[in-house]
């Protein structure tokens, strides 16, 4: 689904809607078959900044336009749409396949596994489109792995952004406190052995 504002557009609500970046573990996110270890850090910006190209970008390596790009969060997400902008000369990503919260997957992987969402994509030079996700389906992510398997025929896939749009939860907060909650004893779970009178029984 395409963003239809002009993406010059200071005070249109895309600027805002794309929160998530703030919520990315920057630190953690990595690629596979970068050409440039490292590069695909620089992809993930605040949105009105997704057309600078002079903080740098993510490329394939020659010949393998392939890349298999993995995205962890400091809190839960809720993601409702993904934005791509890829290079010109068919160099950008012409599909790309999503698997939340998966740790360590490989291309054999990615080829393999069933995803959460594929999308078929259009070169979006401008950062003007924005890809729905099944909503549903992308609640409570702790991390994103995000696989382009081709581009429109270049040697090389270029990414120069990715943008997600949705809102943090506090879910992991929630759930340490659970486990902090779980492990502490409980009393009624360790009942003393008692005798048929009712009174505690004494090991003589």
């Amino acid at each position: 689904m395409a963003c239809l504002h002009d993406h010059s557009c200071e005070d249109h609500d895309c600027s805002s809607d794309f929160s998530l970046y703030k919520h990315i573990d920057l630190s953690k996110v990595s690629a596979l078959n970068e050409a440039v270890q490292g590069s695909v850090k620089s992809v993930f910006k605040a949105w009105e900044q997704r057309l600078e190209i002079s903080g740098g970008h993510l490329v394939s390596n020659e010949g393998d336009p392939e890349l298999l790009v993995f995205i962890p969060f400091t809190s839960d997400v809720k993601i409702k749409s993904i934005s791509v902008v890829g290079g010109a000369d068919g160099t950008s990503p012409a599909k790309m396949r999503a698997f939340t919260n998966r740790e360590g997957i490989d291309f054999s992987d990615a080829q393999n596994m069933q995803p959460v969402q594929e999308w078929d994509l259009v070169e979006n030079l401008q950062g003007v489109l924005e890809y729905q996700t099944r909503y549903s389906r992308f609640q409570n992510v702790g991390n994103l792995t995000l696989h382009f398997s081709e581009n429109f025929g270049a040697d090389e896939t270029q990414i120069y952004y990715i943008g997600l749009k949705g809102e943090a939860t506090q879910l992991k907060r929630d759930v340490v406190a659970t486990i902090v909650y779980e492990v502490t004893p409980n009393p009624s779970d360790h009942k003393t052995p008692t005798d048929a009178s009712g009174g505690l029984s004494h090991v003589e």
